[in-house]
């Protein structure tokens, strides 16, 4: 299969992916071309082969065999496509990821949001937006994907105590993650994200809905591509402008992926990787007198001492969020029970008190 470099590389081709064609199982089927997933709707895929865009749907027996897998096809992705005799082109086969952000669902569903990213842009605004904890979590699972995480403070021209609000977070978050606070209209704000903007890069931005991701995804196309809205003036959360993941080029070279706010993200990472995402911690526990030690009431907890009550709830809380997402739906039913049948006991308990 002739793969034309030249042509794929702005569009986020790597040696590395290429080199995910000698890992499928089927032959490579003479005819099949390389294209990249530029959009997800109901029954087709966009798709993007660099210098032209097509319409595509995919065969049945590959999102079968994705789905026993807990997978999907999502944006970003790169897959084999076929022609048949009517020229309508199909979706034969997808390469693996070489990374991938997931989320799990309330029922433990894995659900992608994007394939193949080289940095995550962590959008939260400056004003009722602003919560240190959920962006905490954010990096956490971002890193634990193997992405590089980018916290980019959004409405820098309306926000509140904007200067104490950037230093807050420099003081909590690890000192490797880079901050940087943008006003989403202006243009310097693609300046100040140019780093992360060279050719190939694949980035991908999220957030919670009203922070700002789709006037920023706008900023750096350099064109009006996502709708925009405002947030309620009760609580400052947005309305859901961006219905759909899709992927923009941008002047700069670099590839983007808006996707639509996000409600809830509990992690799709086992709690050994996302414990590794908290550097401090992970350091400070090799000095807990007991090496079982879980930092929550044990004497001698060397992690307790040094790391900020809030910070730890917020480690606990990830935590607890990735093993429920590992359990089975079976495992979840006896929690439950297990669970109802004290709350039970516990109120027999009192009534017997009272008498």
């Amino acid at each position: 299969m002739e793969i034309n470099f030249e042509q794929l590389r702005p569009i986020g081709l790597t040696q590395s992916i290429a080199n995910q064609l000698y890992t499928l199982k089927d032959p490579l089927p003479d005819g099949a071309r390389l294209m990249r997933i530029t959009e997800v709707q109901r029954d087709w895929f966009g798709l993007g082969d660099g210098p032209l865009e097509h319409r595509a749907r995919a065969l049945h027996k590959l999102l079968h065999d994705l789905q026993e897998y807990g997978d999907t096809l999502t944006v970003g992705d790169w897959v084999l496509v076929e022609g048949n005799a009517g020229g309508e082109l199909w979706i034969t086969a997808r390469l693996p990821p070489v990374t991938q952000i997931a989320r799990r669902a309330n029922d433990g569903r894995r659900q992608p949001l994007a394939s193949n990213v080289d940095t995550a842009l962590l959008v939260m605004g400056l004003d009722d937006d602003f919560n240190p904890r959920r962006m905490e979590r954010y990096i956490a699972m971002v890193r634990a994907s193997g992405v590089v995480p980018v916290v980019v403070l959004t409405k820098r021209d309306i926000g509140r105590d904007v200067q104490q609000r950037v230093e807050q977070l420099r003081h909590r978050l690890p000192p490797d993650i880079a901050i940087v606070a943008v006003n989403g209209l202006s243009d310097d704000a693609a300046e100040q994200l140019r780093p992360w903007l060279s050719q190939g890069q694949t980035l991908v931005l999220l957030g919670s809905s009203g922070a700002g991701k789709s006037t920023l995804t706008n900023t750096l196309l350099q064109e009006d591509v996502q709708s925009t809205g405002g947030v309620r003036k009760g609580d400052g959360r947005g309305r859901h402008t961006t219905t759909a993941r899709s992927l923009h080029q941008s002047p700069a070279g670099a590839c983007i992926v808006d996707t639509p706010g996000l409600r809830t993200w509990r992690a799709d990472a086992d709690a050994e990787a996302l414990a590794a995402t908290f550097d401090d911690i992970e350091t400070f526990a090799s000095r807990c007198q007991f090496r079982d030690c879980r930092h929550e009431s044990e004497p001698g907890c060397a992690v307790r001492a040094q790391v900020s009550e809030d910070r730890l709830l917020n480690y606990h809380k990830l935590l607890r969020d990735a093993q429920r997402g590992q359990q089975t739906p079976m495992e979840r039913m006896a929690q439950r029970r297990k669970w109802k049948a004290l709350g039970k006991a516990g109120s027999a308990r009192a009534r017997d008190k009272r008498g």
